[in-house]
């Protein structure tokens, strides 16, 4: 009859609905497990204020502290723009601590102080204070680096404990530590650094934890750097140098 058939419809659009609602739940734990709690990545750039005397001063030196500090500001502007990504959060590793205050960054960037320390030590705390997750630091100077370097640097930790970013001097433009267990307690420890034995030194600290070497980038510290990567095949992120009229 029509009331028996009405009767079933109902039955059948309740178990419907209620096999939906199983369906969506188990749905929305594993989204919840394996994507909301998973550790975020992030990318930390240490970076100083650009003030006018306070930064690149080697390349200062080479082409003049007002063009130095201008391409300095120029370049990253530039960096921020090229790698924000929705796969990770960039903080800024700020010197001196009190330019965290400051308006020379995005407001829209997490800033953190570089503290006291030689390279080696500021690094090792910002691996142990920054939230947990896969992490890469980098500096801002570095004008060839992509999107698709940032991602092989964080590919390469789901495979190693650590990552590192050769530089052609022997030193390099970028670490990063899966930190899935424990950083080793003397990492960087008698690194020395703006030599080229800065690379080796501290893959001797890694203390057997395993490493994975990406690609080769150069910095930009001297007009010699500067001109070399002008000179180079055409960046992605395009060099800049001078003041523009």
């Amino acid at each position: 009859s029509l009331v028996l058939w009405a009767k079933r419809c109902i039955r059948w659009t309740n178990v419907c609905l209620w096999m939906t609602f199983v369906s969506f739940a188990r749905f929305m734990r594993v989204f919840w497990t394996d994507i909301l709690a998973r550790p975020f990545p992030r990318l930390v750039m240490m970076i100083k204020e650009p003030r006018l005397g306070h930064v690149k001063t080697r390349l200062g030196r080479d082409i003049g502290a007002v063009d130095a500090t201008w391409w300095f500001r120029h370049q990253t502007r530039q960096i921020f723009r090229h790698l924000s990504d929705r796969r990770w959060q960039i903080i800024l590793a700020v010197s001196p601590d009190n330019a965290a205050l400051t308006r020379s960054f995005p407001g829209s960037l997490a800033r953190i102080p570089q503290g006291r320390g030689d390279l080696g030590d500021r690094m090792a705390r910002m691996l142990h204070s920054v939230p947990a997750g896969p992490t890469l630091i980098m500096g801002a100077d570095i004008p060839g680096v992509t999107r698709r370097h940032i991602v092989r640097g964080f590919h390469a930790l789901s495979r190693r404990d650590f990552t590192f970013g050769p530089a052609p001097d022997g030193g390099f433009w970028s670490v990063g530590a899966a930190r899935r267990r424990a950083l080793p307690p003397a990492l960087f420890s008698g690194a020395r650094w703006s030599s080229e034995f800065a690379l080796a030194d501290s893959l001797a600290t890694l203390n057997g934890q395993t490493h994975e070497l990406i690609d080769t980038l150069a910095d930009v510290d001297t007009g010699p750097d500067l001109a070399r990567w002008k000179n180079s095949a055409r960046p992605k992120v395009r060099p800049v140098i001078g003041r523009q009229p």
